[in-house]
């Protein structure tokens, strides 16, 4: 295991600059998520890393290991693409060892990898079957272990499991947490735009908007503190609730308002000064908004209920203002009912107009 550096790097495709100025610091051990929307950059900060692009400015450390200018294949790393990328006439067995035979590994070194690896993901029964013989889960396992086999200090992920159903992500997405306990918790970088397997895989996230990095903590720091309305809106799901108001003096602290809805947040823990007067953005997630009878905000109606399971997220509006709610599963509101609202102002965010910044 080796921590990862990256040091004011800036990457330009001729003029334009794809990546500006990025630093971040990678611990030993640690599993870090680049988390963004298409074209953020966090595939081309990935790349970076593994020595397939070139900088135009900065340094990548990997350990004590300055290795900017390094080949790939001399950085001590391990990569996973979103393609499986396996050899068709190869079985599983041959295409695991690929690379060890490349680089004239002794075969019983080759075996005793491959057998490890294998048996880590659970694939030691499909070490004799061609690609063509495999189920798309099985093959990204497969893709995953050829990286596994490598003598590697860091792994990196590229959306490995992008190309799979929905319940083959939520079963390999399982599977690596797993695997980075049984690999002592190696450094991992994992590339995805997909925010559940985000904040269940990482130890730190880094969200990424416009070729920079908008957050970086751990996971529910970004989820109860988002620091900007990016984040808040791009991290959660449904969506975060907003409401562009104006901070007013209250008796017993400020208040926001937006005229129709009031709420006190003298209890709120600003991370910048908030002034009388001030416009700003109240965010509220669904589940933070409790429906009952006593709520602070009445006058709301149900317009449309999502059966979840295990809860319902409730659609409920008052003249232009909507709002979504997320309910218990066993409470299914009927349409067009009332419903009061109290939002818990411990878990609220504030938000700058102007700038999209937290207040």
């Amino acid at each position: 295991m080796s921590s990862v550096s990256i040091r004011d790097i800036t990457v330009r495709f001729g003029s334009h600059a794809v990546l500006n100025n990025i630093s971040l610091d990678i611990a030993e051990g640690e599993f870090v998520v680049l988390l963004g929307p298409s074209g953020c950059g966090k595939s081309t900060l990935l790349n970076a890393v593994a020595g397939l692009i070139d900088l135009d400015e900065g340094e990548v450390w990997i350990g004590d290991d300055n290795v900017t200018w390094k080949e790939p294949k001399d950085r001590g790393i391990a990569m996973v693409f979103q393609s499986y990328a396996l050899y068709p006439r190869m079985n599983v067995r041959e295409n695991m060892s690929f690379g060890l035979r490349m680089a004239k590994t002794p075969k019983a070194q080759i075996a005793e990898r491959v057998e490890r690896a294998a048996g880590m993901l659970q694939i030691s029964p499909l070490l004799g079957r061609r690609p063509d013989q495999l189920s798309g889960g099985q093959r990204q396992r497969v893709a995953i272990g050829r990286a596994l086999v490598r003598d590697a200090a860091v792994f990196l992920f590229d959306e490995p499991l992008s190309n799979l159903d929905a319940q083959l992500r939520n079963e390999l997405r399982v599977e690596i947490k797993r695997l980075h306990k049984k690999l002592d918790r190696a450094t991992v970088i994992y590339v995805t735009h997909d925010q559940i397997e985000a904040l269940t895989l990482a130890d730190r996230i880094a969200v990424m908007k416009d070729r920079q990095i908008q957050q970086l903590g751990k996971p529910a720091d970004i989820y109860l503190r988002p620091a900007n309305r990016f984040v808040a809106e791009f991290v959660g799901s449904p969506r975060m609730n907003f409401l562009d108001g104006t901070i007013e003096a209250g008796g017993n602290g400020p208040i926001f308002t937006n005229g129709a809805l009031h709420l006190p947040v003298g209890v709120y823990s600003s991370a910048r000064p908030i002034s009388t007067g001030q416009k700003a953005t109240l965010g509220v997630r669904p589940e933070h908004l409790a429906g009952n009878c006593a709520g602070i905000w009445d006058g709301f109606r149900i317009d449309l209920v999502e059966t979840h399971g295990a809860d319902n997220l409730v659609w409920c509006s008052r003249d232009r203002i909507s709002l979504q709610v997320r309910l218990p599963g066993d409470r299914i509101p009927q349409l067009g009912a009332p419903l009061a609202l109290s939002p818990d102002t411990e878990r609220i965010s504030l938000f700058d107009t102007e700038t999209g910044n937290r207040l």
